[in-house]
């Protein structure tokens, strides 16, 4: 790839008219327009069956919502990506409506797996639906890797738990000190090796992950064990970015060429004070609550994200759903990401307090 291919992903600005959508849509800019294309990101709905066909709505609006805006984004994106977690605790109800709202998606759909959707039944369903677990792909000059991050280690996927359900309610805790940490492990971790061993140092590589790809704080899962393997795979390359779900909130960071950016769910956001779940959203129990979200307004502390990693910087702003919208931009002279709205202090607005 030639090095006038260095403005590698670029906010679209054509993109504006999505309006707020709980999805994100990049961006990817080369030297000739003609090579220019978009693909939109949805992630993190957690369908979830109450009884035979009843499904809680507020999970079903937003992804329904999601899909409904992403047909609506002009220009058309190449292709969507889901970022995992399509059920909540992964059993065929809950799949299968998930995968009947995706089918209206107009357009080519790569998935990713993610915790929900693969601890019942270890991703058997999920291939059934949607194909391998982990696959790369190229599209204009660019390579696309799809992980499974969420994979955890074999006594605690075999051995521990005296029945599959279990298994998959004990992951599905979100804080549950009865989880495991994640990771990619290493057969996934040899593909990877070999999948980039042909690549030019200069080709962009986007990785969608589920989990962050990085250690963040293990008492949340937001974690993977063999994150520092797989940086080491992608720290040849001029620009490198992973583009993950999993942690419902605003996360950035920058670990020399690599620029990691988390997208936004459509279903709940993280963490949610204790009123969300008195509200009836079926939302699990936490055990640290945190004053974010309006229980009354299903869509708040959700939404989307414009994406400019033309440099290898991420610069991203979110568009949030009944809050200020944020930007958080590569920052020369202090080093690192800066929120240029809350970065200090005193620019913070107080937490809510609901009753």
């Amino acid at each position: 790839m030639s090095s006038s291919r260095r403005h590698f992903l670029q906010l679209g600005s054509t993109a504006l008219i999505a309006g707020m959508l709980p999805i994100s849509l990049v961006r990817l800019a080369f030297a000739e327009s003609s090579q220019d294309f978009t693909f939109a990101y949805i992630s993190d709905s957690h369908i979830q069956q109450i009884k035979g066909n009843d499904f809680v709505r507020n999970w079903d609006q937003g992804l329904k919502r999601a899909v409904a805006e992403a047909n609506l984004l002009v220009p058309r994106p190449d292709f969507i990506v889901f970022g995992g977690d399509l059920a909540q605790l992964g059993n065929k109800p809950e799949l299968d409506h998930g995968a009947e709202m995706l089918a209206a998606l107009h357009g080519k759909v790569y998935m990713v797996m993610g915790e929900h959707d693969y601890y019942l039944d270890l991703g058997e369903y999920w291939r059934e639906l949607f194909g391998d677990h982990w696959y790369s792909f190229d599209h204009k000059g660019v390579h696309f890797v799809v992980l499974n991050s969420i994979l955890t280690y074999d006594d605690w996927t075999f051995d521990r738990w005296e029945s599959a359900e279990r298994r998959m309610v004990e992951m599905a805790g979100l804080d549950n000190p009865n989880g495991s940490p994640f990771m990619v492990g290493q057969k996934q971790i040899e593909w990877l090796k070999q999948d980039l061993a042909g690549l030019d140092s200069k080709t962009p590589v986007v990785v969608f992950s589920h989990s962050p790809i990085q250690k963040i704080y293990k008492g949340w899962n937001f974690w993977t064990e063999d994150a520092d393997e797989v940086q080491q795979l992608l720290a040849r390359f001029d620009r490198a970015n992973v583009i993950y779900g999993h942690v419902h909130q605003i996360q950035y960071n920058q670990i020399g060429n690599i620029a990691f950016s988390s997208v936004m769910s459509t279903a709940w956001p993280w963490p949610y004070p204790d009123s969300y779940s008195q509200a009836g959203s079926h939302v699990p129990i936490l055990t640290v609550p945190m004053n974010r979200a309006d229980p009354f307004d299903e869509r708040d502390a959700t939404g989307w994200q414009f994406m400019n990693l033309h440099s290898g910087r991420a610069d991203v702003r979110f568009n949030l759903y009944s809050n200020q919208n944020r930007t958080v931009a590569w920052d020369d002279q202090s080093g690192h990401p800066v929120d240029r709205d809350y970065q200090s202090t005193d620019a913070r607005i107080p937490s809510q307090t609901h009753y």
